[in-house]
């Protein structure tokens, strides 16, 4: 299996370790009564700031999953330079662990602006694996 293959099934058990813990902090919340099932509004904050933060990194994971996994399907084994492609899987994988972390950790100004930069070491990665994809492809 492709180094990118396995970067992309990392992404999505990265999103479900996001998930299961979301539902594991809402369980416990409603358990314990410090939550009430009605409260739940899908989009609108609920809880408090750091289960809201972990809520709002599992979306982004789910958010930018099927762009990652467009481009990783799509580009292994037609792409020339499969190592080159195999790196730039490896940093997605690696900047939305660190941005997903950094997250769910603080909402303070440094950490956002933290947050941004491997979101854009993410966009980056997309773009140019998409250029090499286009490149194979005669398109470019």
């Amino acid at each position: 299996m492709s180094t990118s293959l396995i970067a992309l099934i990392l992404f999505a058990l990265w999103g479900l370790l996001l998930v299961a813990s979301v539902g594991i902090w809402r369980g416990a919340m409603l358990a314990t009564g410090k939550m009430k099932a009605g409260t739940i509004t899908s989009g609108a904050p609920h809880g408090p700031d750091a289960y809201w933060r972990l809520n709002r990194a599992h979306m982004n994971v789910m958010e930018n999953l099927p762009v990652f996994a467009a481009l990783v399907l799509v580009g292994v084994g037609r792409v020339a330079n499969a190592s080159e492609f195999d790196t730039l899987a490896s940093v997605v994988i690696a900047a939305r662990i660190v941005q997903s972390l950094i997250h769910i950790s603080s909402g303070t100004a440094g950490a956002i602006r933290l947050r941004f930069a491997a979101y854009l070491v993410q966009w980056a990665c997309f773009v140019w694996m998409g250029w090499r994809i286009l490149q194979a492809g005669g398109v470019l």
